[in-house]
């Protein structure tokens, strides 16, 4: 077993944890360890979608995934881990984005965009499977251009331990920065344990901290954390201590808090309801633009 050790540094200690819930998203069967039960956000966390099913060989991509939709206030940002996710949005992106791969978008004001599997997968067939949140913006980047940026696994940086690889998609994280533009300070780490180990993890003590388990297992303050399982951290210390009991793949999502209200509906994020509204009116009359998808034949 390898450990990672620094000095000086409190441990923080589990406020929570929480089993992802099995839920009905549009007729896509996701699951979703928050929100949950009384609590609506982890600031600025709002929502995390863990997607893990099959596509089935000689599909129609048209009929597949997300077709278009709208967001404002936000951004919904997407770790592929297996198979491929084809981005389409009203800015003129048309990207996809594989396997090791992140889909971040940040909405601003308001943007159109659809997310379906890419056509290779469509037509031959495999494993997809991806997480996406939605970090919530403050309301002074709200009404922001939008962007989009397309991060492949070979562009992600990397932080090779014995046994572990740290992908840091935002953020600075042992003297590495992350590529993804953030409106407000975050560290977001993709990690791959090839066998039992235990990590250390640096990160400020105010910020909001969860981990995420997508496959493996974890020793937890004497409590084994199996997959599919989100862990929610006091802000107690600056170091989280990972025991890893078995070849794993999690993220850790951490987050200065914004502390402002919050307020949506549907794909809108806003701090007021009045603000709810004129994005709906914005959207229907097309001031968030429009969006035609293509597909292949």
């Amino acid at each position: 077993m390898s450990v990672v050790y620094l000095r000086n540094m409190s441990k923080r200690t589990v406020k929570q944890i929480i089993p992802a819930q099995r839920i009905n998203m549009g007729g896509h069967l996701l699951d979703q360890p928050l929100p949950f039960r009384s609590v609506d956000q982890i600031d600025p966390f709002l929502l995390i979608h863990h997607w893990d099913k099959p596509i089935k060989a000689g599909g129609n991509q048209k009929e597949l995934g997300v077709g278009p939709h709208p967001h404002r206030g936000f951004s919904p940002v997407t770790f592929i881990f297996k198979g491929s996710v084809r981005h389409q949005d009203s800015i003129g992106n048309n990207v996809v984005v594989s396997d090791g791969g992140t889909q971040w978008m940040h909405a601003g004001k308001g943007i159109v965009h659809s997310e379906r599997p890419g056509i290779d997968l469509v037509l031959n067939g495999g494993e997809q499977e991806f997480i996406q949140f939605w970090v919530n913006t403050p309301g002074k980047h709200k009404m922001q251009a939008p962007y989009y940026l397309p991060l492949s696994e070979e562009e992600t940086p990397k932080i090779e331990l014995e046994n572990t690889t740290i992908g840091v998609v935002a953020g600075s994280f042992m003297g590495v920065l992350g590529p993804a533009k953030t409106y407000s300070p975050q560290t977001l780490l993709r990690i791959d344990a090839s066998s039992a180990c235990s990590i250390e993890i640096p990160l400020p003590k105010h910020y909001n901290t969860l981990l995420y388990l997508l496959k493996g297992g974890l020793s937890v303050e004497n409590e084994k954390v199996s997959s599919k399982t989100m862990i929610w951290y006091k802000n107690d210390g600056d170091m989280l201590t990972i025991n890893i009991s078995e070849a794993s793949q999690f993220i850790i999502l951490s987050g200065e808090p914004i502390g402002e209200p919050v307020v949506s509906y549907g794909p809108f994020v806003m701090n007021k309801h009045e603000e709810l509204q004129q994005a709906v009116s914005d959207f229907q009359d097309g001031k968030m633009g429009d969006l035609i998808e293509t597909f292949a034949d």
